[in-house]
């Protein structure tokens, strides 16, 4: 019987549904618990209540070497570094180290120095073959300068230079400076991260002004779709609280005056380092730490008057007077 290619579709669809409900149904035969793990080393499906090994596969996708510590592993592995997107190549290409000895750490003569410093000339040339790809190096260059002055992890890096990317498909860039574009996509990195800095930060380190960085900021946005949630005040308050060397119980009277506040609807509209500044504030004032409007304005990057301002409609949406 010849069956058509919309009925073998069917049944595949009805065999994969199969294996999924055999896959979430499945229970340990000693304890019936449903608590399954398969473990990585021997590629063993058990029971993680009672350690009754139900299934052993005999596929292991593993290396063929053994290793029983780092230095083991990092001399035995046959592969390189993991793709990047923080590099205009991803890290595909070829570097030539700079350090003049061999494999065995000798010293090489003159005559190889210098054809190897040949060589390096030649490599760092051909790595880019076109100004469209000087111009990416470029641009993930700054992305990664910048991200290193503000101290944020790899994973801002890895998601700023991928929304730069986006922006150079899409011809986002023409008309525009490549370190704005670059200080925008690195901004919308740490908002998608959950990483809070403010756009006063980011201007600190680039080589762009702020409003423009604000202005391409906007216009990458719209343009990618990026969906960006309001930043919340509360991600400010442990870095703040930190550089003010105030105590954990300043911290937490400051997330609670902010939840208080903006259920009530204060924050909508003002900024959200300075809500999160005069809240730091209030709470130093309330728990007898005190701190200063200037100390605290130094450190968040605004101004006294917007903490004064903000810190009146904070107590006294509290009843604190």
């Amino acid at each position: 019987m010849v069956r058509s290619p919309r009925q073998r579709e069917r049944d595949e669809e009805s065999a994969t549904d199969a294996d999924e409900t055999e896959s979430e149904e499945r229970a340990c035969p000693e304890c019936e618990s449903a608590d399954l793990v398969t473990s990585n080393g021997s590629n063993e499906i058990i029971c993680e209540d009672c350690g009754l090994v139900i299934e052993e596969r005999n596929i292991d996708h593993g290396p063929e070497w053994r290793a029983f510590n780092h230095s083991e592993r990092q001399s035995k592995s046959r592969v390189g570094a993991p793709t990047t997107q923080t590099m205009h190549d991803k890290g595909l290409t070829t570097q030539i180290d700079w350090k003049d000895k061999d494999a065995y750490g000798r010293s090489l003569s003159s005559e190889k120095r210098n054809q190897m410093n040949r060589l390096r000339k030649w490599q760092e040339r051909i790595r880019t073959k076109d100004a469209g790809e000087r111009n990416l190096q470029f641009a993930l260059s700054e992305i990664d300068r910048m991200a290193s002055a503000l101290g944020v992890p790899r994973s801002v890096r890895e998601v700023s230079s991928v929304i730069y990317r986006r922006a150079l498909t899409e011809d986002l860039i023409r008309g525009r400076s490549i370190e704005g574009v670059a200080t925008s996509c690195l901004y919308a990195g740490c908002r998608q991260e959950g990483i809070p800095r403010s756009l006063e930060e980011v201007a600190e380190v680039s080589r762009v002004e702020k409003k423009e960085i604000g202005r391409t900021y906007r216009y990458v946005a719209k343009e990618l779709g990026l969906e960006m949630k309001p930043v919340d005040p509360k991600e400010y308050v442990p870095r703040f609280c930190s550089d003010l060397e105030a105590s954990e119980e300043v911290e937490m009277k400051a997330t609670e005056i902010i939840d208080t506040t903006a259920e009530q609807g204060l924050l909508s509209g003002k900024s959200p380092t300075g809500f999160a500044a005069a809240a730091i504030y209030a709470a130093s004032l309330l728990c007898n730490e005190k701190k200063t409007q200037r100390e605290v304005a130094e450190v968040a990057q605004v101004t006294e008057v917007t903490i004064r301002n903000r810190y009146q409609e904070q107590i006294e949406a509290m009843g604190v007077y």
